[in-house]
C-alpha cells in the first residue's frame, strides 16, 4: 500500500496576510486543491493523510468533495515543527493498521505543481532503496561564508543538489527512527530525508522537476499565477 501524507498545517508567514499560503485562491481554486487533485487521481496512491489545523477542516473537506475521489482520507493535527507534523501523520497511519513494509510519500500542500511522474518515480524508487529524495542540480556558483560577510569556502556545485518533495520512505523503518529520537533531536530536524539519512536508511536520489517549486514568497505566488494563466 502507498499512503500519502499532505502537510497543510503551516501558517505561511513569508507570504503575509492572515490566510495560510496553501489556502490562497489562484485561478478560482485554493493552492492545496491543485496538490490534492494530483494525489487523489494518482492510480498508485491508496490512501491519504492530511495534516491540518481544525480551523481549516471544513474547508479541506469541501475541496475533497469537489475533487470527487473515493479514496480513504485520514487526518492528523500539525505539530510544533514540520517534522513533528510528519510524525503525527505517521502515527495516524499506524493507528489505521497499515503495514511496516508499506510506502509513505510526503508532500507539502504549498507545492501545487507536483505531477504523476515524480510521484510514481518516488514510489518506484522505494523498491530499490528505503527512501527516495527528488533533487535538482544547483546552477549557480556556491560560496560558503561563516560570518556572512566574507567567503570561507568555494563549494563544488556538481556535488550539490536541492531537495524537493514529495519524498518516499518505507513506513515501518521511517516511523521507528522518529520513535527512537528524543523531542530535542526531532525539533532540530529540517528536512524529511534528513532524519532518514541520520537513521541509517538507504536513500536514493531521483531527478526532480523545477516546476515543482514550493510557494514561499510573494514572487513564488505570482509565478504560479502566471503559469496557470499561460496554461488556460
Amino acid at each position: 500500500m502507498n499512503i500519502a501524507i499532505i502537510l497543510s498545517g503551516g501558517i505561511g508567514s513569508r507570504i503575509g496576510g492572515n490566510v495560510p499560503k496553501q489556502y490562497i485562491f489562484v485561478n478560482n481554486k485554493p493552492i492545496i486543491w491543485h496538490c490534492l487533485r494530483t494525489f487523489f487521481y494518482n492510480t498508485h496512491i491508496d490512501a491519504i493523510v492530511i495534516v491540518r489545523a481544525l480551523d481549516w477542516a471544513e474547508f479541506i473537506d469541501e475541496q475533497i468533495k469537489s475533487i470527487g475521489s473515493s479514496k480513504p482520507v485520514f487526518y492528523a493535527m500539525p505539530g510544533e515543527t514540520r517534522q513533528y507534523s510528519i510524525y503525527n501523520g505517521l502515527k495516524e497511519i499506524e493507528r489505521n493498521g497499515f503495514e511496516s513494509n508499506d510506502i509513505v510519500i510526503i508532500h507539502d500542500a504549498a507545492r501545487p505543481m507536483v505531477n504523476n511522474t515524480i510521484i510514481d518515480d518516488c514510489l518506484r524508487g522505494c523498491i530499490e532503496a528505503e527512501a527516495v529524495l527528488p533533487v535538482i542540480p544547483v546552477k549557480d556558483t556556491l560560496y560558503q561564508s561563516r560570518d556572512g560577510f566574507s567567503i570561507s569556502k568555494l563549494l563544488n556545485r556538481t556535488e550539490i543538489f536541492a531537495g524537493q518533495a514529495p519524498e518516499a520512505f518505507l513506513f515501518g523503518k521511517y516511523l521507528s527512527i522518529h520513535e527512537c529520537m528524543s523531542r530535542e533531536e526531532l525539533l532540530k530536524i529540517n528536512g524529511s530525508t534528513e532524519i532518514a539519512y541520520k537513521g541509517g536508511m538507504k536513500v536514493k536520489l531521483i531527478r526532480g522537476n523545477e516546476m515543482n517549486f514550493k510557494i514561499t514568497t510573494p514572487e513564488d505566488l505570482i509565478n504560479f499565477e502566471n503559469i496557470l494563466k499561460r496554461d488556460i
